[in-house]
């Protein structure tokens, strides 16, 4: 299959020349159409002339989700108000949304890279894609069904929920894709099985976003519906919307379109680059956004980046897997823990199912307790529920060193969601 959407070059140091020059137009053109970038560069006694190299990215200064709100309605705008064709907006539900606006280049470079992710899934031109995420001012529902559409392929715009008119889309359609939250994935796939849809469905690829899948979730689907793949889909609001990397079938990190953004990643308490190999937190700077240019901006997300080249061959780069998020972090009994870790924990263990909820309360003697609610997998017995409690137990001492209880349920026992599971409750200042 011929790769229309892929960058032109096949070599690490013509990627470099190319973020060197993205890097440079960035800043000149922040700095001279955005009155809040040229404050801030000012203040950090820097300026578009001091732009050499790509290690001239520290001297720059950081952006952070605080600075979208500040700017309300239109943070970062560095295009006159006239050349904006659209905006969209992150689904916070507290506070003032983070508006992000888009000319009409930032929209076609939107959907020329997020149908790359389509093709590095190695979908084509007979697929059809059940979109089943949301729709209106969120960037998901418009940039999975325009990409789709740039990519070639049929697009299915069903949206979030409504599970019966899901399957009746799978059968009666013939979807072969599905793209949604992995927990409207797991959803899906239970209720698959449960209508004995299997053998009447072409489903063959699941396409996740906007949250994490766990190992022991993608297991869990493939065995349910039988689908020849899944991948993670990665992206936010501020940085276009989803599609901004995926992993390529040979499923060995998260390939990120450096030649779109500049991804670093650093220590979210000193912001300083990680050591190779360690989790830090992803700042992003873009290389051709006019709007709204993101200049290392503080995602939030926590990943690695895996330096070994894909055995796929492509040029592009791969960072891991979201491993959760730096402000999702919790203090447990002055162990720094992140949800993400226990998730990895849960993944690893046979008998525990793809479901938990991680619980912290304060008990009447001043202490803090955690407790894990966890599903154990489909016809396992009873009897057994108290040695894996036990074995999640000790796992989780050995692994993060903390003590917690552990609550062995039935399988399907924890609620299900169409679009992201709580998992986290923290009931300690309630």
């Amino acid at each position: 299959m011929a790769r229309t959407f892929m960058p032109d070059f096949n070599d690490a140091e013509t990627l470099r020349m190319h973020q060197l020059e993205g890097l440079k137009w960035t800043v000149a053109h922040a700095y001279n159409g955005s009155v809040f970038y040229r404050n801030r560069f000012q203040a950090a006694g820097v300026s578009p002339e001091d732009i050499h190299s790509l290690e001239d990215i520290r001297k720059l200064p950081f952006t952070q989700a605080d600075d979208l709100k500040e700017g309300y309605p239109f943070p970062l705008l560095s295009v006159p108000h006239a050349d904006v064709v659209r905006i969209h907006a992150s689904s916070g539900t507290t506070g003032k949304r983070k508006v992000l606006t888009y000319t009409q280049k930032d929209i076609d470079d939107w959907l020329h890279f997020f149908a790359r992710c389509y093709e590095m899934a190695e979908l084509n031109r007979e697929d059809r894609v059940q979109i089943a995420v949301g729709y209106g001012i969120w960037t998901a529902g418009a940039g999975f069904q325009m990409a789709c559409e740039r990519f070639g392929a049929m697009a299915v715009p069903v949206g979030p929920g409504n599970v019966e008119m899901q399957c009746q889309f799978l059968v009666d359609l013939q979807s072969t894709v599905m793209c949604c939250t992995a927990s409207m994935g797991l959803l899906m796939a239970e209720e698959i099985h449960r209508r004995n849809l299997k053998d009447k469905i072409a489903l063959k690829k699941m396409i996740f976003g906007s949250e994490r899948s766990s190992e022991a979730m993608r297991e869990r689907i493939r065995e349910l519906v039988g689908l020849e793949d899944m991948f993670d889909i990665t992206g936010l609001t501020e940085l276009y919307g989803p599609g901004t990397g995926l992993d390529c079938p040979r499923h060995e990190g998260i390939h990120y379109w450096a030649d779109y953004y500049i991804l670093e990643l650093l220590d979210p308490e000193n912001l300083t680059p990680v050591s190779e190999g360690e989790v830090g937190e992803m700042v992003v700077t873009t290389l051709a956004k006019e709007a709204a240019p993101l200049i290392r901006y503080r995602t939030r997300d926590l990943t690695r980046v895996i330096t070994k080249a894909c055995s796929c061959g492509s040029v592009l780069p791969m960072h891991d897997r979201i491993l959760g998020r730096s402000d999702d972090m919790f203090i447990f009994r002055a162990v720094n823990v992140y949800p993400g870790q226990i998730d990895e924990i849960l993944s690893s263990i046979e008998e525990v199912s793809c479901e938990y909820q991680i619980v912290l309360d304060r008990r009447s003697d001043g202490k803090d307790y955690l407790t894990l609610r966890l599903e154990c997998c489909e016809n396992t017995d009873s009897v057994n529920h108290p040695e894996i409690a036990r074995k999640v137990a000790e796992a989780v001492k050995r692994q993060i060193m903390v003590s917690c209880d552990v609550e062995v349920l039935d399988y399907c026992s924890l609620p299900r969601s169409e679009r992201k599971s709580k998992r986290f409750f923290d009931n300690r200042h309630s």
